[in-house]
């Protein structure tokens, strides 16, 4: 039997791996970058905390032992779910027996004017090395010419209030006001801005009211300027247009607004809902195609009264084993049985000693240090399941969690910038 799995990330590496050694089952993993990245700790990247090889793993490296799971980098660029083929960007089609998509997320602009042009979106670690290289282009720039303060240089803006865009705002407020005035001597970052814009209320909206409020209370601790209730309604290249009139100067927007399935789910008739994500039967199977499932970030996976599972990292690894023991069901004779995710709650990282979780079946939730541990306790599990060094990670964690200036120069240097130049006299 043959399974083919389109993409690397948790969901399809979980598969793969439960798939792996089974005996008459052959599994070819696809992936456009051919590596497994590590999402959770994108942001951590983007603001010189990790390099971006900290997270990410080539998956040929990861299957090596496993004979019977071929890895192959191509992108898929369309799907036909009735005949079980997948169309490849080098005009390959491949079929199969069994056929699982898991080729996640992609980011959702709300078809903002300018946001996908001039915008840094945060989803690949292509995203965070380019937001990271557009940091240091900037202050090296402003190093050279610090007039360019007039022309909002240090203003940077996040967009959106999940955690990807709390922790991209606790990290890089702490990366301004704690570790780049002792690599960058001279810069005014006193006259540096972080500021977050969010359409909703509260921020982490998942989370309870409480978690929100003290979300932004670590927040402002840190620096980050608030603007809630609030929606981007125009991206310029030198400045950001919000929903109250505002104007703010800025030549580095981080864009955490949103998320939409990846474009592979809209080829081949596949059933879409929210988001563009594939509507599945509760056994993670596409209804009317009984062999063919949708995982993770590119699947609107049901649960119980909920309409749908949130896109977390182990929702797609727990999807991912489960529908590899389906498989293996389904080809000795047996049904496939209903998706039951086991919920571990859900956590962001605000900053240095300011984490937050919500854990257990009550959402029971914790601050600080024991939430940290929480934290770092699913991120390991996670890690763990794609084969990763767990002793450099916890001691990557400890030193992230004691020291707020721990960051290696190196990564601050100037030849770590990837973002081409900026042109100052540039106009929207």
């Amino acid at each position: 039997m043959r399974v083919v799995v389109v993409g690397g990330g948790f969901a399809g590496v979980a598969c793969a791996k439960r798939l792996a050694g089974e005996s008459g089952v052959r599994v070819e993993l696809i992936d456009r970058n051919g590596f497994h990245q590590f999402q959770p700790l994108l942001y951590q990247v983007a603001t010189a905390e990790l390099t971006s090889e900290d997270i990410r793993f080539d998956l040929s490296h990861l299957f090596r032992d496993s004979h019977n799971v071929t890895v192959t980098r191509a992108e898929v660029t369309a799907v036909d779910p009735q005949a079980r083929t997948v169309t490849l960007d080098d005009g390959r089609t491949l079929e199969a027996d069994y056929l699982v998509l898991a080729a996640g997320a992609q980011p959702s602009f709300f078809h903002t004017p300018g946001a996908q042009e001039h915008s840094f979106p945060l989803y690949s670690v292509e995203d965070a090395r380019n937001v990271r290289g557009r940091i240091l282009t900037i202050l090296e720039d402003v190093k050279q010419r610090p007039e360019l303060v007039d022309q909002g240089a240090l203003n940077f803006v996040i967009v959106g209030g999940g955690p990807t865009g709390v922790e991209t705002a606790g990290a890089l407020g702490e990366l301004i006001h704690d570790v780049l005035p002792h690599a960058y001597r001279g810069v005014p970052f006193d006259h540096a801005q972080v500021i977050l814009v969010d359409a909703g209320p509260a921020l982490l909206a998942a989370f309870s009211d409480q978690a929100g409020v003290y979300a932004a209370k670590q927040l402002r601790k840190r620096g980050v300027q608030l603007r809630q209730n609030t929606t981007v309604k125009q991206v310029d290249p030198d400045q950001v247009t919000l929903s109250t009139g505002e104007v703010i100067m800025t030549r580095l927007v981080v864009w955490g607004g949103g998320e939409k399935a990846a474009e592979v789910a809209t080829t081949g008739g596949l059933p879409t809902g929210r988001g563009g994500r594939v509507s599945v039967a509760a056994d993670l199977t596409v209804p009317g195609f009984p062999h063919v499932y949708a995982l993770g970030d590119v699947a609107n996976i049901p649960s119980g009264d909920e309409s749908a599972l949130p896109q977390l990292g182990s929702v797609a690894q727990q999807s991912g084993r489960w529908a590899a023991d389906n498989i293996l069901a389904q080809i000795r004779g047996s049904a496939p049985h209903p998706f039951h995710y086991r919920d571990k709650g859900i956590m962001a990282m605000i900053g240095r000693k300011a984490a937050i979780a919500e854990v257990g079946a009550h959402r029971h939730e914790i601050h600080g240090d024991f939430a940290f541990a929480a934290w770092l306790g699913v991120h390991m599990q996670l890690l763990d399941s794609i084969g990763a060094q767990l002793k450099a990670y916890v001691a990557w964690a400890q030193e992230f969690y004691l020291r707020p200036d721990h960051r290696s120069a190196e990564l601050l240097e100037p030849s770590r910038i990837d973002s081409p130049r900026i042109d100052w006299d540039q106009k929207g």
